[in-house]
């Protein structure tokens, strides 16, 4: 057996205090890579200790240890947690240096090695797929454990309507003949209209600490008739490898009614890119270099753990309360890609699909690139009139004809056309350096873009960045150019009065026959097994 395919690869990414009947403990974060499929095992120290003792008596001569235990002092204290965590991790570690070790009943049970739900590749695509697999949701969907059983909406009061919107591929149709035809086309209007009320982001305070998060509730009848468990899924799944980035929305868990999903993420309440880009129409340069920068930064970091983003777009740009960039729905990301590998879904918002992807190419990583120079266009060259209130709140997928990205066209297959064969109209009022990142990011030919050799360093060494210090950048020792002046952590001033005025349906916490859901289920069917995601430490995504 291919090692590659059959040795795991194990880390401990964090640790979480939990409390039962009054009981106070530790549970520890173990992450199992083996082959393309991840997974996470939940572990507390006596689990770790009673796997030690079994082995050290079958392998005496292998030099395993795990940290003591503690008869005196604070077992919570964060220190000692951090030390233990350091330990045991390398305890871990080591095991799996060993075939004997790894292979042993006990190691295998001990991170859930022979489990049937981490036998499949949670990153495939659907067309990567046999006929066969697509008949078995049960199978397609490799997760992890579940992990908290516990949550349930009745935990939160929910506040307001903050944001809602579509997972998914775009759905393709045929163009008439004339135009494109073997090119797909956006949704259909009512289709849209369908999933933008399967998908709710809530304003919602927690009962229990009076914290407030984002919560993005999703009702599974239509995510099932749809297909798009698999992008719920991705999303859940990106969320979980442990990302730690400045510039990137943290998950802090996510659990499941038999009806719906819930996703408990930061509430980020600087608003939107697209709200202020609204208002502003244009960025001045200096504001558009710096939200690229952390953008690129954000991006950056996704390719280097073998995610390509796919979907960046002002409307999943959101802003802190002090101005800083925060990157978030994962929802099209695409696992296992490193700087060589190629895929080839047709997914993605039609204005920021690259050449590549409308040709229904392979396409790599470079995909974001050409997305990062649509989105700096726009912030430079920004609004040609002003937006009317019809247009407010606008859409994931439908734009107004008055905000307009570098190829953009009300007709979609003549907008593909554009972006296919058009050459980018740059206008004056921007730099040297900024034309030039534009053209090198906006290439067609994606080998030869901004990027294609070696990834987020070109973008970093680019001359219109040169003035920014990156490392500066990443700790946010740079001030924003803009603050929103949010009022306090509830604030949703830069939220669209088309979200914020719309009514919290009733239905967040009550099921189809009206009764209250105030308990969740631990995996409620095939389709979404691993959903559930107890929390992690609570400063992970600070």
């Amino acid at each position: 057996m291919d090692c590659k395919e059959s040795c795991p690869s194990v880390s401990i990414p964090s640790s979480d205090e939990h409390r039962e009947k009054k009981k106070r403990f530790t549970v520890y974060k173990v992450l199992v890579s083996v082959g393309r499929s991840e997974w996470f095992v939940f572990r507390r120290y006596a689990e770790f200790d009673k796997l030690y003792n079994t082995l050290k008596k079958q392998f005496p001569t292998m030099a395993l240890k795990i940290p003591a235990k503690r008869i005196f002092g604070d077992n919570f204290d964060p220190d000692f947690i951090k030390q233990r965590r350091a330990g045991l991790n390398e305890f871990i570690q080591n095991l799996v240096r060993h075939p004997e070790l790894y292979n042993h009943p006990d190691v295998r049970a001990f991170l859930q090695m022979d489990s049937p739900k981490h036998q499949s590749d949670p990153s495939e695509d659907e067309d990567e797929r046999s006929t066969e697999k697509l008949h078995s949701t049960s199978q397609n969907i490799n997760l992890g454990p579940s992990g908290n059983p516990h949550a349930k909406p009745t935990d939160f009061d929910f506040l307001k309507v903050i944001g809602k919107g579509s997972f998914g591929k775009v759905l393709e149709s045929a163009c008439p003949p004339t135009q494109l035809s073997t090119v797909p086309l956006p949704l259909h209007a009512s289709e849209f209209e369908a999933s933008k009320r399967n998908l709710k982001v809530l304003l919602a305070k927690r009962k229990l600490d009076g914290k407030f998060y984002a919560v993005k509730v999703l009702q599974k009848k239509i995510v099932l008739n749809r297909r798009e468990q698999k992008h719920i899924m991705a999303e859940r799944n990106v969320l979980l490898k442990n990302v730690k980035h400045p510039f990137l929305v943290g998950l802090h868990y996510s659990f499941q009614t038999t009806e719906k999903l819930y996703f408990v993420l930061d509430f980020v309440n600087g608003g939107e890119l697209f709200f202020h880009l609204q208002r502003e129409r244009s960025f001045p340069e200096h504001r558009a270099r710096f939200y690229a920068a952390e953008i690129a930064s954000a991006l950056g970091y996704l390719h280097s753990i073998k995610i390509v983003y796919r979907d960046l777009k002002p409307e999943n740009i959101l802003l802190d309360s002090v101005g800083h960039v925060v990157l978030t729905d994962f929802g099209l990301c695409k696992e296992g890609i490193a700087i060589s590998d190629t895929t080839t879904t047709f997914c993605g918002t039609p204005e920021y699909l690259a050449p590549e992807v409308i040709r229904k190419q392979p396409y790599d990583n470079t995909v974001d690139w050409w997305c990062l120079g649509a989105v700096l266009y726009e912030m430079l060259y920004g609004l040609s009139i002003p937006i009317m209130p019809q247009y407010l709140g606008r859409s994931m997928v439908f734009r107004s004809s008055s905000f307009r990205p570098p190829f953009y066209c009300r007709d979609v297959a003549e907008m593909y056309d554009n972006i296919l064969h058009k050459p980018l109209n740059l206008r004056p009022g921007v730099s040297l350096t900024a034309w030039s990142i534009l053209e090198e990011l906006l290439e067609k030919d994606r080998q030869n873009r901004l990027g294609a050799k070696e990834d987020f360093l070109e973008i970093q060494n680019h001359p219109f960045f040169e003035s920014l210090s990156w490392t500066d950048l990443v700790q946010k020792k740079i001030p924003p150019p803009f603050n929103p002046n949010v009022a306090g952590p509830d604030d949703i001033r830069n939220f669209d009065a088309a979200f914020t005025e719309e009514t919290v349906p009733y239905s967040v916490c009550v099921s189809t026959d009206y009764s209250i859901v105030n308990a969740s289920v631990l995996e409620a069917d095939d389709a979404f097994v691993g959903f559930s995601y107890a929390p992690p430490s609570e400063d992970l995504f600070l």
